[in-house]
């Protein structure tokens, strides 16, 4: 027979790593569905590499150390995910704007389209200590 003390370990212990295994599975379905084929046969991860592919050559390393420092907040282990999906978004808008360089709007604006509400906070005032105009994009952060 256990010892009462050790079943009351157990307990949060089990609650806990159910906790912890529906948090991972949540985030490998997201990942799952968004490598799903859409209807042109290509996934949004598909289209995601297309667009940093084609425009990788217009980022000079001043655009490249903005958008570092605009992942900042972002956890380390997910860096370098949430980096590859803004500059797809921003990759994405380049091409269909059919930009011959990559500029600071485009920038900021794939930022704010690939991102959720929540982290415009920190956009807002990375800007703002850059002394960057924030009217441009007014309508995208509302």
């Amino acid at each position: 027979m256990m010892p009462d003390w050790i079943i009351w370990v157990m307990i949060p212990w089990f609650l806990f790593m159910i906790w912890f295994f529906a948090t991972g599975g949540y985030f490998m379905f997201r990942k799952f569905l968004k490598g799903m084929p859409k209807e042109d046969g290509k996934s949004d991860l598909d289209w995601q590499d297309y667009y940093i592919a084609k425009t990788r050559h217009l980022w000079t390393e001043e655009q490249k150390a903005l958008l570092e420092e605009l992942v900042q907040p972002v956890p380390q282990l997910f860096r370098d995910a949430a980096k590859r999906t803004i500059a797809g978004k921003i990759g994405e808008l380049a091409v269909k704007e059919k930009a011959d360089r990559m500029r600071e709007d485009l920038i900021i604006r794939g930022y704010i389209l690939a991102t959720p509400k929540r982290d415009h906070k920190w956009l807002v005032e990375t800007l703002r200590r850059q002394q960057i105009d924030l009217q441009p994009y007014r309508e995208l952060l509302e």
